[in-house]
């Protein structure tokens, strides 16, 4: 196989490992809420809200010592490990202790800052300025496969169904761990660093990621490592695109777990509504796809860069957020475990709540595959740390919006990612035009990135 050969089968592994490993975390997170809120007549006390604010804070910290854990142990051994934690915190829900939830809260935490600054730095290393733009739409295509196989088993198998038995938690927990193990196991498929590169390549991704017997090596590079993201944390285009990032954190809050928790609650829905959870998640899978397809696989036939996709995506998002807020009730996020009989602007309607499922996962895609290219693009030398204040910056408003939606009303949700999407827009433009006047002045062509 060529060297290129080698690093596209690289990109697809680790786009089919992270499909397995979240279908199974995206499809608990969907469901995390509408579960544990059948549970809280046990001596279970727990909250999905509050869980997911526990994990997304902790792995926004983590993710100042993600690149050093990830240059002493390379980045394929830390997905593996990481992989682990996640099938662990899946397997809590099979037998759920509030004890454990929290606690696996905080170590899926601190593994997930190590798997995605583990993932920049593989399809960093596996691509170049002519393929970035293939490869983020290769792996973010595959990844948001994650939303269909998952949601699809929850739709059929609970509909019909007004309250989740433990006999139901079960038998999906137990499913959804198997299948976060076997994407783990997935991750020794990919080809070591050295198979990848030519004789005589070298950059400072392997000087700080490089594989080394002397521990004393492997220290400094980690050293090396998280002084490189303080470093670049302040430059100005990191500032300019931690905006855009934040947007991306509020809107995965939304669409990964409030959003299905408003649908779960509406009883204008009748017997469907807990099984409308599932429907939404491929739906969302299905924009997420189509996305991460036509701006990704195809961007090498476009000659305007990464801008006018960007731009559309917060076009579907402001439509989305629109007929949300004129289709679903106001106090849907919060609704008590008997959910709500109340009305917006119209009476509730599956098929417009489908629809706006598929316009968050489209626009979504538009947002994260410009942010992986330009990010691969502009940090190529150094994509462990630059990953990893991406992951920093959106697991923090992640965290954020998770622990406010416990308390904030619908339509006080909708204006903060409306206002935060409006200002990330303008400034992934200020930086996009910037990575075009750098690319003009080497002579390089605009439509390659």
């Amino acid at each position: 196989m060529s060297p290129e050969g080698k690093k596209l089968f690289n990109i697809i592994i680790l786009g089919v490992s992270f499909m397995f490993i979240f279908t199974a975390f995206q499809s608990c997170g969907n469901i995390a809420q509408t579960v544990i809120m059948n549970l809280n007549n046990t001596d279970f006390h727990g909250s999905g809200y509050t869980s997911m604010s526990i994990i997304y804070g902790v792995l926004s910290a983590s993710n100042l010592i993600s690149p050093s854990l990830v240059a002493i142990v390379g980045p394929q051994f830390s997905m593996v490990v990481s992989g682990v934690f996640y099938s662990l915190y899946i397997a809590v829900f099979i037998q759920p202790a509030t004890w454990a939830f929290y606690t696996a809260s905080v170590l899926i935490g601190i593994a997930a800052a190590v798997l995605w600054t583990a993932q920049g730095n593989c399809l960093t290393e596996n691509s170049d300025e002519n393929t970035i733009g293939r490869n983020s739409g290769i792996f973010w295509a595959l990844l948001q496969f994650s939303l269909i196989f998952g949601n699809m088993y929850i739709y059929f198998a609970w509909q019909g169904k007004t309250h989740i038995s433990e006999s139901d938690r079960r038998t999906v927990f137990i499913a959804l761990t198997v299948i976060s193990l076997v994407g783990t196991v997935l991750f020794f498929l990919i080809r070591r660093q050295e198979d990848t590169k030519a004789p005589g390549d070298d950059d400072s991704t392997n000087e700080i990621l490089g594989e080394s017997s002397s521990a004393r090596n492997k220290m400094m590079r980690a050293v090396a490592a998280f002084k490189k993201s303080i470093t670049l944390s302040f430059t100005k285009e990191m500032l300019l695109l931690s905006v855009t990032t934040a947007y991306t954190g509020l809107v995965l809050t939304f669409f990964s777990g409030v959003y299905g928790t408003c649908i779960g609650a509406v009883n204008r829905f009748g017997s469907e509504e807990k099984s409308l959870i599932g429907l939404s998640g491929i739906f969302i899978g299905v924009g997420e796809i189509l996305g991460g397809g036509i701006f990704g696989l195809l961007s090498k036939k476009s000659r305007s860069g990464r801008n006018p996709v960007v731009m559309l995506g917060i076009l579907v998002h402001f439509i989305a957020f629109y007929l949300i807020f004129f289709n679903m009730p106001n106090d849907a996020p919060i609704a008590p475990m008997e959910g709500t009989d109340q009305v917006a602007y119209m009476i509730p309607s599956k098929e417009v709540a489908m629809l706006c499922s598929f316009l968050l996962g489209l626009g979504d895609s538009c947002f994260n595959t410009q942010l992986l290219s330009i990010l691969g693009f502009l940090y190529s030398e150094d994509s462990a740390p630059a990953f990893a204040i991406f992951k920093f910056v959106q697991s923090i408003c992640a965290a954020v919006a998770y622990f406010y939606s416990n308390y904030f009303l619908l339509q006080w949700q909708l204006l903060i990612m409306v206002l935060v999407g409006f200002f990330g827009t303008i400034t992934f433009f200020t930086v996009e035009w910037g990575a075009a006047a750098a690319l003009a002045a080497r002579g390089s062509d605009y439509s390659s990135i």
